[in-house]
């Protein structure tokens, strides 16, 4: 049976109610309200949920506010993470939009809220709105810490997991830029006449092999720190001449951007490519950043007239063209590292032409 009693300040003017909870296999329930309506309503509604055993601790989750959770997570998670590092950013922005509120308080209203003003927001990095795949970003990171302070942190939460009934914004279509015409020829011709020598080797190397930037280059990101200022880390290795097999045209991959290791094939002309590198002192396959040849696969691009060719859609390239050889969808998610069909679909572009040649 709940017990209200009135709260007196030191000239015994009554400031506020108490209710107090006492039942046998729950915690002691203590809570001070201004009126003792409140109390009472508290105190009732607390009593039905015991006796149906719906009851849900709430202590904690109101008195940890979602800007509490993510420090906590940022703190305990993301040195676990691969590119947890990458997180920080996202945390920022959603302390400062929902920071102030408790676990116990939020629900999917509040979320809609935030996730409408994100998408009407102008990006201080672009210049223009913040994009889908951005605040789709922003809403799975707060999913994950809701459920690890469930799950792990034994925080209950008494709307659930709120973000799980926010409709997501829908992803941007997806790229189908691929190399057209002459324009392999056009690229590579550029490429040999860079300043570098390592670009064009590292463009042929990248069609041939549908790795990611940071799995070919050591790569370096500049980040900001819990205080705001600015630190360059590495985000990637590269390729080392210690996980490439010649004789058996492989290059193993320990750890990729899904965190999971891969053995990548390589064809004649990868392995030729490899064939006539020199090799550094550092391990490094190639002795190069991905920031430092950035620039000149712009350049090279620019020379040979092509517009709006990222470094990365020579992935979607060399994925499509595993297709186009004949491989199965498993053969080339083994190749590329895709975990899911839906995501290679994405990176696949097959062109018209060669399938009506398929057709006969």
């Amino acid at each position: 049976m709940a017990t209200i009693r009135s709260r007196e300040d030191q000239d015994g003017i009554t400031i506020g109610w108490q209710a107090q909870i006492k039942r046998k296999g729950f915690p002691l329930q203590i809570k001070t309200f201004r009126t003792k309506a409140e109390a009472t309503h508290w105190a009732t509604v607390t009593e039905s949920e015991m006796m149906r055993g719906i009851f849900i601790q709430r202590s904690e989750s109101e008195q940890t506010t979602v800007h509490d959770l993510l420090s906590r997570y940022a703190r305990e998670i993301l040195p676990t993470l691969k590119g947890g590092h990458k997180e920080l950013s996202r945390i920022r922005v959603l302390q400062n939009g929902l920071g102030q509120y408790s676990l116990a308080a939020l629900n999917s209203s509040m979320i809609a809220k935030y996730r409408d003003k994100r998408l009407s927001t102008m990006s201080e990095k672009t210049g223009r709105l913040v994009g889908t795949q951005t605040v789709k970003h922003e809403l799975g990171l707060l999913q994950r810490a809701l459920k690890m302070a469930v799950m792990e942190w034994g925080i209950a939460l008494p709307n659930g997991i709120p973000t799980a009934m926010v409709k997501k914004p829908p992803l941007p279509a997806a790229r189908t830029r691929r190399l057209i015409d002459n324009e392999e020829s056009r690229l590579l011709d550029a490429c040999a006449d860079a300043q570098t020598p390592w670009l064009l080797p590292v463009v042929i190397f990248a069609i041939e092999t549908a790795m990611r930037a940071g799995e070919i280059l050591e790569t370096w990101k500049y980040i900001k720190d819990t205080e705001g200022g600015k630190v360059k880390t590495k985000t990637s290795n590269g390729l080392q001449w210690s996980d490439v097999d010649l004789n058996k045209r492989t290059a193993h991959l320990p750890m990729t951007k899904n965190g999971e290791a891969r053995t990548v094939p390589l064809s004649s002309r990868a392995v030729e490519v490899l064939r006539h590198l020199p090799r550094n002192l550092d391990g490094r396959v190639f002795g190069t950043t991905y920031e430092g040849l950035h620039q000149s696969y712009a350049r090279a691009c620019k020379r040979a007239d092509i517009e709006d060719l990222r470094f990365h859609d020579l992935r979607h390239e060399a994925t499509s063209r595993f297709f186009e050889k004949g491989l199965r969808e498993m053969q080339v998610a083994a190749i590329t590292g895709h975990k899911t069909l839906q995501m290679l679909k994405r990176y696949t572009h097959l062109k018209a032409e060669d399938l009506a040649k398929l057709l006969g």
